[in-house]
């Protein structure tokens, strides 16, 4: 199965449309339920830190001065990524970072995006909540590292990807539960997750 790249952004605020950027990336390659590779920086954007950001995510204002310029980070994000498709836990946000940061170093956007909020909300719409963090504690996942930091998002939002493909295997007999799937799957209504799973499965070689 080709490689998927998983994305979790740090930023000032909630969308660059106003004036936020990122503070922090990370991207976690995710193939065949399997981690092989990680990709993660501070970036230095000179955009100020609200406090209350830092009390969130315990990134600082020292800390982002020190670290390479976002144009930098953005160019070996990019070519970490390569031609991998993307996933993100609520994409939209990080979907709208990864484009306006490439912009901003002058790169192209071309990756589609899958969301593992949308995945979630299909496959298991009877779990709680479809916060990452209690998506993890529903399907019994381990919580790595520290919350809000991109890293450990990211690792936790490509373990929940992974637990995702392989109830799809499991469960449906999907042999290749691969990123045209989950693109398929988080466009669709509710009423027709069961006819297009069993489609899936008959197509399957």
């Amino acid at each position: 199965m080709s490689p998927i790249a998983v994305i979790d952004f740090e930023t000032t605020g909630l969308s660059p449309a106003h004036g936020a950027r990122a503070t922090e990336v990370a991207i976690v390659l995710l193939q065949g339920g399997q981690v092989v590779d990680r990709f993660d920086s501070l970036m230095q954007t000179g955009a100020w830190i609200p406090a209350f950001i830092t009390q969130l995510t315990g990134i600082t204002n020292a800390m982002v001065a020190t670290a390479p310029e976002a144009a930098v980070v953005m160019h070996d994000a990019a070519r970490f990524v390569g031609n991998a498709p993307m996933v993100a836990h609520n994409a939209a946000f990080d979907r709208k970072f990864w484009q306006a940061e490439l912009a901003r170093a002058d790169l192209p956007a071309p990756q589609p995006f899958a969301c593992t909020v949308l995945l979630s909300r299909r496959l298991h719409p009877q779990a709680p909540n479809h916060q990452l963090g209690g998506l993890m504690d529903f399907h019994g996942l381990p919580r790595t590292g520290t919350a809000h930091r991109a890293l450990a998002d990211a690792e936790m939002a490509a373990a929940l990807l992974a637990h995702q493909q392989r109830e799809l295997r499991q469960r449906w007999g999907i042999t290749e539960p691969n990123h045209a799937l989950l693109m398929a799957l988080q466009r669709c209504t509710k009423s027709a997750i069961g006819p297009l799973l069993a489609r899936w499965t008959e197509q399957a070689p």
